[in-house]
């Protein structure tokens, strides 16, 4: 016999063969499918998928945590976000395999300008997704009410950037009313998205309550702004009924939310500057126009004064030839309804009469062609009733109450019962024979 080795030889041996035959380094492009910290270590799993999304390459990798510490504040640094699951990444790796634990990937250093071009790309993609859907523009072509005093706002409730929108726009130099109702969201990490999305449908059931939607956040890292760029998140806004107003961001930092809104401005409080201006151009257009009208009506209650002066000397005459104008058009109105009343009602009458009669001749046709299609299925199963095939000397067998089919399935011994015309049997399986199956 051939010597056979242990599991722990055999991977002893796979660790010293990845040892010798791959002891660099290597850049790998691939996708974070997942990532978690465990006591400041960072345990990933790569993959790598098809245009079609089917992953075709996985492969774990670990990056322990003095490396991790260096090499994720040097990303977050650089990209202005958090390494997180969904980013395509550029790591440099080394192979290493340990008996007990298995194959991985160490990480030593990550590429964080890499990504930054994957995200360029997808920020990209989605705006050109939006362009191609023909929803890019659509929030911005909305007309802002111009008396737009009821806000929905989305925002974390405790981000000191809500109050100073609050404050400064309930506090205006101008002593404007506004009404705002808070759906609060959350502003950063991973469920921007969801958030803002369940915001936005909450909004969206009270829609006539409102005239625009106002979307703020109060400081925090530029990193924070990547859950502004999702697809899902734009084509909500984008064909969303209200005008949205945004103040999220830095002035150098255009997410793209920001690029299918409505409005954006910098920060909360530009946001409620803009709206107590908005309402303040709006008061001055209703002060013009006031002063307009009240000019205007002076000058044509004038002309009216002195219009109404000639016409009360001309009514009495023209009220004589109108009423008798309209007594005869009225008759003659009257006569014209009652002759085709009575044209459109014989013309009816006729043509009911016309459907009863087609009614019965296809209801008669009908059922005579179920009656027949009734007698053939009642013929079609009077042909299968196992009934009678027993009569005619056929029997079936059945084992653990299932009909056998193939001798195969009957071990030696078995039981089976056999059904006959006239009562069934027990038999015992001491010899079987199968036929050969026939050629496919």
């Amino acid at each position: 016999m051939k010597k056979a080795l242990t599991l722990l030889e055999l991977n002893a041996l796979v660790r010293q063969t990845l040892e010798l035959q791959m002891p660099d380094e290597y850049w790998v492009e691939a996708e974070l499918s997942e990532l978690r910290e465990v006591r400041g270590h960072c345990y990933m799993q790569l993959i790598q998928k098809e245009q079609n999304n089917t992953p075709v390459a996985q492969a774990p990798a670990k990056c322990w945590k003095q490396t991790w510490m260096l090499v994720k504040n040097h990303f977050e640094r650089v990209t202005g976000q958090p390494m997180r699951a969904g980013l395509k990444v550029l790591l440099c790796v080394y192979a290493q395999f340990h008996e007990n634990y298995g194959f991985s990937w160490i990480v030593t250093d990550v590429d964080p300008t890499y990504t930054l071009g994957d995200m360029a790309r997808k920020r990209l993609e989605i705006v050109n997704r939006l362009k191609e859907e023909g929803v890019f523009d659509l929030n911005k072509q909305l007309t802002l009410n111009m008396f737009a005093q009821h806000v929905a706002v989305i925002s974390s409730g405790q981000a000191a950037g809500y109050g100073d929108f609050v404050n400064q726009l309930h506090n205006n130099d101008y002593g404007f009313w506004f009404h705002t109702e808070l759906f609060p969201a959350i502003m950063q990490g991973e469920q921007v998205e969801e958030s803002i999305v369940a915001a936005l449908n909450s909004i969206y059931e009270r829609v006539d309550d409102f005239d625009c939607v106002v979307i703020i956040r109060g400081g925090g890292a530029v990193a924070d702004l990547s859950g502004f760029d999702t697809l899902t998140l734009a084509e909500n806004i984008a064909n969303f009924p209200l005008p949205v107003i945004t103040g999220i961001g830095h002035d150098r930092d255009e997410s793209i939310l920001d690029m299918i809104s409505h409005t954006r401005v910098k920060t909360p409080t530009a946001a409620a500057a803009f709206l107590v201006a908005h309402l303040k151009l709006a008061s001055e257009r209703v002060e013009k126009a006031s002063q307009r009208v009240a000019a205007n009506v002076r000058g044509r209650m004038e002309v009216e004064r002195m219009r109404i002066a000639r016409l009360a000397q001309a009514i009495p005459a023209l009220f004589s030839v109108v009423k008798s104008r309209q007594e005869a058009r009225i008759d003659k109105l009257f006569t014209t309804i009652a002759n085709k009343a009575a044209t459109v009602l014989q013309h009816e009458h006729k043509r009911l009469e016309l459907l009863t009669v087609k009614q019965a001749m296809l209801v008669e046709r009908k059922m005579s062609g179920e009656r027949h299609r009734l007698q053939l299925l009642e013929q079609r199963v009077e042909a299968q009733d196992p009934a009678k095939l027993l009569k005619k000397g056929y029997s079936i067998t059945l084992y653990e109450g299932k009909a056998v089919k193939d001798a195969d399935m009957l071990p030696a011994g078995a039981r089976v019962v056999t059904r006959v015309e006239r009562g069934t049997f027990v038999s015992e399986v001491v010899e079987k024979k199968s036929e050969p199956k026939a050629d496919a």
